[in-house]
C-alpha cells in the first residue's frame, strides 16, 4: 500500500507563508514531498524558512498589487497547489471602523486571494490542481467587534464556493474556518489591544472554544495537506470548520 498524504512532485504556494499557520503549512507540505514557494512581505523570514525546507523557493510580492502579483505568478513554470492564507485583522464594531480600516481589510483578505488566484489559475488549470483558502469561522458566524473581519471572512466562503461552482472537474477549491489559533496573529492582537492583561485575554480566548484551547498551527497546516492530496479528490466547494467546537455551540 502508498503511504497516503504523500505529495511528491507537486509543486505548492502559500501566501502568508513565513509564520504561523502559513510557515506550518509550508512544513507540513514539503514533508509531504511537495516543493513549496514561501510568499511573504516579510521577506527575511520567508528566506530563514526556506532554508529549512528541502527544495522551497521564496517569492517576494505583495498580494494587493495586481503587477507584482501576476510578475511573480508568471516567474513559475507550474502550479500543483495553492494556499490563499495571507490574511489581516481589525478590531471594531461598524461605528468604530473607518472607512480606510475597512478597505484595506478587504484589500488583503478579499482582493489580495482574487489576484493570486487569477493569476495562478493558468498554472492549476493545466495541472487539474487544488486550492486551499483559510478563512476563519468568522466567515460562518458573528463575532463581537470583528466587524470588517467577519465580513471577509465571509467573502472568503462565498468566493471559495462560487470557484468550484465554475470549476468543478478542473480544479478542487476548498476552504478552511479555524477558529483561534496560538500564532503570531494572537499574539500581535493581544499586544495591541490587551497588553496588561494577555494571559486573561488568552484565557477567555482559549474557553470560547468548547474543547478548552487554542487551536495549533500544525492542526491547521495537517488539514491543508489532506486537503490538497489525492485521497481528498472527491472534496471540493468544502467550507470546513476546524474550530475546537466553537460553531457547532
Amino acid at each position: 500500500m502508498s503511504t497516503p498524504f504523500r505529495l511528491d512532485g507537486r509543486k505548492a504556494l502559500v501566501t502568508g507563508g513565513a509564520s504561523g499557520i502559513g510557515a506550518a503549512t509550508c512544513r507540513a507540505l514539503t514533508s509531504a514531498g511537495a516543493s513549496v514557494v514561501i510568499v511573504d512581505i516579510d521577506n527575511a523570514a520567508a528566506l530563514a524558512l526556506a532554508r529549512e525546507l528541502s527544495g522551497s523557493s521564496v517569492l517576494s510580492f505583495d498580494i494587493t498589487d495586481e503587477s507584482s502579483v501576476k510578475q511573480g505568478l508568471a516567474s513559475l513554470a507550474s502550479l500543483d497547489i495553492l494556499v490563499n492564507n495571507a490574511g489581516i485583522g481589525l478590531v471594531g464594531n461598524i461605528e468604530q471602523t473607518g472607512l480606510a480600516d475597512f478597505q484595506r481589510v478587504f484589500r488583503v483578505n478579499v482582493e489580495g486571494l482574487f489576484l493570486v488566484t487569477k493569476y495562478a489559475l493558468p498554472l492549476l488549470l493545466a495541472s487539474q490542481g487544488s486550492i486551499v483558502n483559510i478563512a476563519s469561522v468568522a466567515g460562518l458566524v458573528g463575532i463581537k467587534q470583528r466587524f470588517a473581519y467577519c465580513a471577509s471572512k465571509g467573502a472568503v466562503v462565498a468566493l471559495t464556493r462560487q470557484l468550484s461552482v465554475d470549476y468543478p472537474t478542473a480544479i478542487r477549491v476548498n476552504c478552511l474556518c479555524p477558529g483561534t489559533v496560538d500564532t503570531p496573529f494572537v499574539e500581535a492582537y493581544l499586544e495591541r489591544y490587551h497588553k496588561h492583561e494577555k494571559e486573561k485575554v488568552r484565557q477567555e480566548l482559549s474557553h470560547r472554544q468548547p474543547i478548552g484551547r487554542l487551536g495549533q498551527p500544525e492542526e491547521i497546516a495537517n488539514f491543508v495537506l489532506y486537503l490538497s492530496s489525492k485521497e481528498a479528490d472527491f472534496i471540493n466547494g468544502s467550507v470546513l470548520t476546524i474550530d475546537g467546537g466553537w460553531t457547532a455551540a
